[in-house]
């Protein structure tokens, strides 16, 4: 076999294949023991059909394209072995000549990692957030806690802030009742901002058995969206009462003797939180960086799939999960259908390149991922779908996606190489030395994934949807 390969540009190239017919000769034999099992011919035993008979009755034509589609693959790897290549994606194969019994002429043309030069990233610099926790910060923190475990009592009052109202609701849409717009013994606390705009201002200053109607857009439902009359019922009303910050206090809600105890604990917590918060920070920073100094050209193809794909989850995945479809996701984020289509490119585009980039210094660095490290970010992965361990490792292994999860861990290693050679300040302009994080590559994993994968679309609309 003979192979020549042209490139068409810095993303594709067309191998020309030349196979002797000779060759051919496994893929003859197997089309005709094929052949024999699909067809009958009076006189013949099923299976034991000569293959004179079988191109008399069928054609050698057919025999001939059975034996071409079962070869082409063999002989397209080989030459694609060859010439040292890294394609990526489904080729285009165009059959140029086949004559009987001479040769088989092909050509394929391939979508191909780019060859990348990793430049010099020792210059980059970036400035994150300083880690710093306030007494605001763990007074918030122990009232939250506090909160969790506050009791309600009964009142006979008017309700107020903070209070638990027990309601009956019913929502009319151009003055019928929704048939999912009715609701009894739903517990609300005033102030939370939990149901419907607009409530709070209804059912302040109503005593049980009071009632009111006020407007508001419901945010789900078979009307989400429309503009509805709600009327509001409250039932009961009863007070939250917190309990007495102290170490009883202290003993009750944790593992600690004293409130002093407790609030030195919620300290190093967000602590621990604002020190991840910041080594994310670093990591997107320095890549963005990293980004804007190599050149990465893009297959087209590639990016194409990659648009779609994302496209795909957010819409059927990630905005299905929340009850919103992409047209009401537009109007949260208050985008139109061409802007998102724009931004959503622009971070296909940032996904390839990082793990062009990325792949390319875990070869460079001669990186590996240990088991130890692979079991780390199964675990993870495994958290994050829902599933236990057990079962995610058996879907991946039965998927084939172990070199997947050894290529996102060798990913977040070679970020985390990029960011210990580079200078880390923060806004008080002291360095940050990220080296000495213990969980640095699990970390810069997590960052590389949600670049290469696309998941803070969800995350926005998940976040301007809470707000």
């Amino acid at each position: 076999m003979k192979s020549a390969v042209e490139t068409l540009n810095p993303t594709r190239v067309r191998l020309t294949v030349e196979v002797p017919f000779e060759e051919l000769k496994d893929s003859l034999d197997a089309a005709y023991k094929k052949i024999n099992q699909q067809v009958t011919v009076k006189g013949f035993r099923k299976g034991k059909i000569p293959a004179r008979v079988i191109d008399q009755r069928f054609g050698r034509g057919a025999v001939l394209e059975e034996a071409v589609n079962d070869a082409l693959p063999k002989f397209y790897t080989e030459a694609v072995n060859d010439a040292e290549l890294n394609p990526l994606g489904q080729p285009d194969v165009d059959i140029t000549e086949l004559k009987d019994g001479e040769t088989l002429n092909f050509t394929a043309e391939v979508d191909i990692r780019p060859t990348i030069e990793i430049p010099d990233y020792s210059g980059i610099e970036v400035t994150v957030d300083a880690v710093e926790v306030s007494e605001e910060d763990v007074d918030k923190a122990v009232e939250e806690l506090r909160g969790r475990f506050a009791s309600t009592n009964p009142v006979e009052r008017a309700a107020a802030e903070g209070d638990v109202v027990t309601i009956d609701l019913e929502a009319k849409v151009d003055g019928e009742v929704l048939e999912d717009g009715v609701a009894a013994g739903v517990q609300y606390t005033i102030g939370s901002g939990e149901l419907l705009d607009g409530i709070d201002e209804a059912v302040t200053g109503l005593e049980a058995g009071g009632e009111a109607t006020f407007t508001s857009e419901l945010k789900g439902g078979t009307a989400e969206g429309k503009e509805s009359e709600v009327t509001v019922k409250v039932t009961a009303v009863a007070a939250r009462e917190l309990p007495e910050l102290d170490d009883d206090f202290a003993q009750m809600a944790s593992e600690f003797d004293t409130l002093e105890e407790l609030r030195a604990d919620s300290r190093k917590r967000l602590e621990n939180m604002k020190q991840y918060d910041q080594a994310t920070q670093a990591q997107e920073r320095v890549l963005d960086e990293l980004l804007k100094l190599a050149e990465v050209p893009i297959p087209e193809k590639l990016l194409e799939d990659e648009v779609k794909t994302r496209k795909h989850n957010l819409e059927h995945h990630q905005l299905g999960q929340m009850g919103l479809d992409i047209e009401k996701y537009l109007e949260i984020q208050g985008k139109t259908v061409e802007e998102f289509d724009a931004e959503t490119t622009e971070q296909a585009v940032k996904g390839i390149k990082t793990q062009f980039i990325l792949d390319e210094l875990v070869n460079k660095e001669k990186l590996n991922v240990n088991q130890e490290e692979l079991t780390e970010h199964l675990m993870r992965r495994a958290a994050t779908s829902g599933m236990s361990p057990d079962e995610f490792a058996k879907a991946v292994v039965e998927g084939g996606q172990v070199p997947m999860l050894v290529g996102e861990v060798a990913r977040g290693k070679a970020l985390a190489v990029v960011v210990e050679a580079v200078k880390v300040t923060d806004t008080n302009g002291e360095v940050v030395d990220l080296a000495d994080d213990e969980d640095e590559t699990e970390t810069a994993t997590e960052t590389v994934e949600a670049v290469v994968e696309g998941d803070t679309e969800g995350d926005a609309a998940a976040e301007k949807t809470e707000a």
